[in-house]
């Protein structure tokens, strides 16, 4: 479910967006001041904010700017009554996609609105994933699990699988993993950290009978996804 979060001072605005969203299926939270806005800003993220300028504790443009700092891919929507031409290069300025200014059409915002979400959802890239019924790679969200249970992996666990599922059945030659297993810090990844990162990955993976390494002595190492031994 989407999440909007609407930041208007106007009482009846403020309710009549959250009541019209609501009934869209989005999830809707909502505050009256930049003060109580900041506060949510901090802790929670939300894919699209509705943000009004001229609020009576504060600006929005400096909240819309706490939003791309917090979660660059937020959406942000200012409603305002400032009409001209420098308030709206100001809000584009400060990240904002869209200047609607008031009045305006409730059902025009939310058509826009579900645009913005459609287009977001046909340009995402799609999901690096690996599934075997058992074992389950989420490389693009670096999350895991293992029989339906959470799998801890490190980040060059992670690399490591992605590059095996990337060449299924193919010898990787222990000279190829060590080029493209660079460390994340920057070190290097030499025979005997291989040797023991292959061994500690496999025994995270590689339970109640089910190989999913293969050791192809003299050479390397192969992704054999699950074989039964």
């Amino acid at each position: 479910m989407k999440t909007i979060f609407v930041v208007e001072d106007d009482h009846l605005l403020n309710k009549t967006l959250v009541y019209n969203l609501s009934e869209e299926g989005y999830e809707v939270t909502s505050v009256f001041n930049a003060r109580a806005a900041a506060d949510m800003l901090r802790r929670s993220a939300y894919d699209l904010v509705l943000l009004d300028i001229n609020l009576p504790d504060g600006d929005g443009y400096d909240l819309c700017r706490l939003v791309r700092l917090q979660n660059p891919d937020t959406i942000v929507i200012f409603l305002t009554a400032n009409d001209q031409e420098c308030d709206q290069m100001k809000g584009y300025d400060a990240g904002a996609v869209d200047y609607i200014t008031k009045p305006f059409s409730i059902y025009a915002l939310q058509r826009k609105i579900s645009a913005m979400f459609a287009m977001l959802e046909h340009h995402k890239p799609p999901r690096d994933l690996y599934s075997d019924g058992r074992l389950f790679l989420d490389f693009s969200e670096q999350t895991a699990s293992l029989d339906g249970r959470p799998l801890t992996l490190t980040a060059m666990e992670f690399r490591m699988l992605n590059l095996f599922c990337k060449n299924d059945r193919v010898v990787l030659t222990r000279q190829q993993l060590l080029e493209k297993l660079w460390d994340v810090d920057g070190n290097f990844v030499d025979e005997h950290t291989l040797t023991t990162a292959v061994s500690r990955l496999r025994g995270k993976i590689e339970t109640e009978g089910a190989a999913y390494i293969k050791t192809v002595y003299g050479m390397g190492y192969q992704w054999v996804g699950g074989e039964r031994v």
